[in-house]
């Protein structure tokens, strides 16, 4: 099996979640509590590459990153190398290719804490900052915890933006995707099994961990605390039968 390749796609997958959580994060905060006229132009910038073509975004990072476009040779004369075909070029075009996934899980998840609390913290003398670390935060962790699982798992699937930025160089560009198709192409189909089924585990696991973070949130939801908090009480429930009973035979 080519573990290069599967080593290249899980320091990709690593570097790529934690950058980008730290990116969407304010943003889909920002998204869901702000009431900008331009909100939604945003919206649709940050859901753009959910819906373009993979080769589309790929190509468009290409000719941002060349080093005749002035990113490119800014880049180049800043650090002294181009970041088409470097792991560095890679990182930076899957931070765009997955965006829509480390924004969105986080806005709804933010859109669903209720705003009183928040306000409550304000009320306190708690800052801005301090209601969104000690308050918003905590209950939207699972919809933070579903993004990097979405993140990492799509950084680990991508194909078009990797083979358009990366190219396939061994034990630097070539992720496991590309490793997939090079072996199909060469009829080396226990090869790309392996790689095949590698992937689909990693797949899998992300699909439990998302699971897992919605049903924590159907928990945690007002209406369920309620029902764990309140439960029915047995005396209540007796008087209030009796109350009936009570009520019929009156009518009688």
């Amino acid at each position: 099996m080519d573990v290069s390749s599967l080593l290249v796609t899980g320091n990709l997958a690593l570097a790529v979640t934690p950058v980008l959580l730290a990116l969407c994060m304010p943003l889909a905060y920002w998204l869901a509590m702000s009431d900008a006229p331009g909100k939604r132009y945003i919206e649709a910038a940050c859901n753009l590459p959910m819906v373009l073509p993979p080769t589309v975004l790929g190509f468009g990072l290409l000719m941002l990153m060349s080093p005749k476009s002035p990113f490119g040779a800014a880049w180049e004369a800043a650090f002294g190398f181009p970041l088409p075909f470097s792991f560095t070029g890679l990182v930076l075009g899957s931070l765009a290719y997955s965006l829509p996934f480390g924004v969105l899980p986080m806005r709804a998840a933010f859109e669903k804490v209720e705003p009183g609390i928040i306000e409550a913290a304000r009320s306190s003398g708690m800052t801005g900052f301090q209601a969104f670390r000690h308050v918003v935060l905590p209950n939207a962790m699972g919809g933070v915890t579903a993004s990097a699982a979405l993140i990492f798992a799509h950084t680990v699937g991508e194909f078009g933006v990797a083979l358009m930025l990366g190219g396939s160089i061994p034990g630097r560009t070539k992720v496991a995707s590309i490793a997939i198709f090079e072996h199909t192409e060469a009829l080396e189909y226990g090869q790309a099994g392996l790689l095949s089924l590698a992937l689909l585990i990693v797949s899998y696991a992300a699909l439990l961990v998302i699971g897992r973070c919605n049903a924590a949130g159907r928990a945690a939801s007002p209406r369920a605390t309620a029902r764990r908090t309140f439960p029915r009480d047995a005396t209540f429930e007796n008087a209030k039968r009796g109350f009936h009973a009570d009520h019929i035979h009156a009518v009688r």
